[in-house]
């Protein structure tokens, strides 16, 4: 199976969000991937479910929501029933990881876990039978346009090791400074989702783009 290719709407015009949506479809991108940050986990602030569901009412591919967000327990509820296929919580985040990865499955969606560049991977190792999805953040959440931290390459590297010596089944999707070099770094350490922000919506040819973080041969 080709790699994921998952647009950030992070970096869409929020004023055109229909627009970034179409782009998005007619690109060849699968899934959309969405930022949910509360001002306080991260430095920024961007929407809520309302956003979550009005996207979901324009379009039928997955939606994966990121919650960049303090006391994740408060908000997953409501993002599902807006409508998220993935909902992604940071491990930081939360005290009691495993039960809110019983809350997401309970309510209907697949679950994942993101854990930013200072957290190990062996900080995982007790749910990686539970989940659907871990993002491995490549940056410092909270803005885009950043450069991809190199030593993060390593722990998708470590996580496909560890999904494959468990028989585990999660995909493993990597965010931040995610473009056609560092893409195939990523792709060579096991990476399963790519989730593309300034990148893809600056591109003059969003679909070249994709292939092109496919790692496929250019038509």
């Amino acid at each position: 199976m080709s790699v994921v290719v998952a647009p950030s709407i992070l970096s869409a015009d929020f004023t055109a969000i229909g627009d970034a949506l179409q782009r998005i479809e007619q690109s060849g991108a699968q899934w959309v991937h969405l930022d949910v940050m509360d001002g306080h986990f991260v430095p920024n602030l961007t929407f809520g479910p309302k956003m979550v569901a009005d996207i979901r009412a324009r379009t039928k591919l997955p939606l994966d929501v990121h919650l960049m967000v303090e006391r994740p327990e408060d908000l997953l509820d409501q993002y599902v029933e807006a409508g998220a296929d993935f909902v992604t919580f940071h491990l930081e985040a939360a005290v009691h990881a495993h039960r809110l990865v019983q809350r997401v499955h309970a309510a209907g969606a697949g679950c994942g876990i993101a854990i930013v560049p200072s957290t190990p991977v062996t900080a995982l190792e007790h749910l990686l039978e539970d989940l659907e999805l871990i993002l491995v953040m490549t940056v410092n959440p909270g803005f885009g346009g950043q450069a991809l931290i190199p030593e993060c390459v390593e722990k998708v590297r470590r996580l496909a090791q560890m999904r494959s010596q468990r028989r585990a089944r999660f995909r493993l999707s990597a965010d931040g400074g995610v473009n056609a070099e560092t893409a195939a770094e990523l792709r060579a350490a096991g990476i399963d989702v790519l989730v593309s922000g300034s990148t893809f919506f600056k591109s003059a040819d969003p679909a070249q783009e994709v292939v092109q973080l496919q790692g496929q041969q250019i038509a």
